[in-house]
């Protein structure tokens, strides 16, 4: 893989950092006027929807308890996050971008077993999918994975290594791939290398991509989370245009108490229901204004004008599942290491 063009930024990171000096001093304190002070940490491009969801939770909790609730927000790249989490982040909740993700932090000794089976759906109350964000009149042609592979085509993605959804982004390549070359590896892994040779930033995070692509003005294309891709359209009004390729992925972010820090902060009872919340329909339609897919079928269909709802969509069970994925895909020396090495 060609190298002069290819930057990796740790931007988002450092920020991420910055805001975990705010939440660490805060989380599941008592405030002299009796508010509690309660924590989640979450991944890059929630920031909108949990600053809204916060405020509804916060209402509910008031109108149930009687009691304010003071709720912290932090973001980054969804591994960055789980690290900081497991290197002592005192986060009560976590919602992160992919299942491995919180499982990291399970296997500190953080969260406890079966923790996927405690809420709804694989405790994932909305997904996404993957999509592109071009430049309005799609200049370069840019209309399924196919195209990312030309010559003179500059894509903005992030780095697999730190955030989740770039994790998703590259299966969805792969899958593409796959079907394309019936299976054939070698080609595969040809496809996806030729894709990545036209990386021109690799961000961190994907709120940091989507910042190069859209207010640096770098790349033709952003590979992107559909929930980004979408706030971006809204934005940015005319300047930018969705592409939905012929075949995407099923991404589903994670949601889990982290049990030892809740046990700690006495916030077991809220983090559950801070997460169960989620699921209602209040919280569903929310999720959808702020263009995540609703779990719930029945709120889904309500924003079909939103959402490709026929797009052909794998899940990450055709890969084994996110133990067997990051495995084969992600971890040191494994086949994104072995293609971005080339």
């Amino acid at each position: 893989m060609k190298k002069k063009n290819f930057i990796r930024k740790t931007i988002s990171f450092t920020l991420a950092a910055a805001c975990m000096v705010f939440t660490f001093t805060g989380c599941g304190d008592k405030k002299e006027d009796g508010t509690l002070t309660f924590t989640n940490v979450s991944y890059d491009p929630t920031r909108e929807f949990y600053a809204a969801y916060n405020e509804l939770f916060a209402e509910h909790y008031k109108e149930e308890t009687g009691k304010e609730i003071e709720l912290v927000q932090s973001h980054g790249g969804s591994g960055s996050q789980a690290r900081s989490v497991i290197e002592g982040n005192d986060a009560d909740v976590v919602t992160l971008a992919l299942a491995h993700d919180i499982t990291a932090i399970e296997e500190a000794g953080l969260i406890e077993e079966g923790w996927i089976d405690e809420f709804d759906k694989n405790s994932s109350p909305y997904t996404s999918t993957i999509v592109f964000l071009v430049h309005s009149g799609n200049e370069k042609g840019i209309n399924d994975w196919d195209d990312l592979t030309k010559e003179g085509v500059e894509i903005i993605t992030p780095d697999p290594k730190s955030s989740g959804g770039a994790c998703w982004n590259f299966l969805a390549a792969w899958q593409y791939a796959k079907e394309k070359f019936g299976g054939d590896e070698t080609q595969m892994k040809d496809f996806v290398a030729q894709i990545y040779d036209n990386v021109l930033v690799m961000d961190s995070g994907a709120r940091g991509a989507t910042t190069t692509f859209v207010e640096n003005g770098q790349g033709d294309v952003l590979i992107a989370w559909e929930n980004e891709a979408l706030l971006t359209l809204e934005e940015y009004p005319g300047e930018y245009e969705l592409v939905t390729p012929s075949i995407s992925i099923l991404a589903e972010p994670s949601v889990a108490i982290v049990d030892e820090n809740a046990d700690k902060n006495g916030t077991q009872e809220i983090a559950k229901d801070y997460l169960e919340y989620l699921y209602t329909e209040d919280a569903q339609r929310l999720a959808g204004e702020n263009f995540y897919r609703p779990s719930d079928e029945t709120i889904l269909n309500e924003f079909a004008d939103t959402f490709d709802l026929s797009v052909n969509l794998c899940t990450i069970d055709d890969f084994g599942g996110w133990d067997q994925a990051y495995q084969d895909f992600f971890a040191d020396d494994a086949i994104f290491d072995e293609i971005y090495s080339k």
